[in-house]
């Protein structure tokens, strides 16, 4: 698991290599991840945005931008946690993620970033 804390707000994530969705004859590599986000702070805050640097050892990096996380924009209170399951395919069986989400402090309506750290992408027959 890799974890970071950015304003008060705590991100992890563990990710899976999903060999029975992926095809390395036709070089599709499918991950799946699972990111917890935390809420350590005094303030209800909100995520409105995120964005993600995706590296594929294949390939140029990928940048992709959108509001939310699948679908949703999750308000924590302090203390809350909110966890979701999103999944990344790549040409190459290595590759990692890395981005940030943009929060709102809804006691005021400021923007802040909160980090998603670093966490590789690999086939687990390549760990072997």
């Amino acid at each position: 698991m890799t974890t970071q804390i950015t304003e008060g707000v705590r991100i992890s994530v563990e990710q899976v290599y999903q060999q029975e969705y992926s095809n390395p004859s036709k070089q599709h590599f499918m991950f799946s991840y699972r990111i917890t986000i935390e809420n350590l702070g005094h303030d209800i805050v909100q995520l409105i945005s995120r964005h993600w640097d995706i590296f594929d050892s294949l390939n140029d990096t990928i940048q992709v931008d959108g509001e939310g996380v699948v679908g949703e924009q999750p308000i924590l209170e302090p203390g809350e946690t909110h966890q979701y399951i999103s999944g990344c395919n790549l040409k190459s069986e290595i590759g990692y993620m890395e981005g940030y989400y943009m929060m709102s402090r809804l006691k005021d309506g400021s923007l802040f970033t909160v980090e998603i750290p670093r966490f590789n992408l690999v086939a687990s027959y390549k760990l072997n």
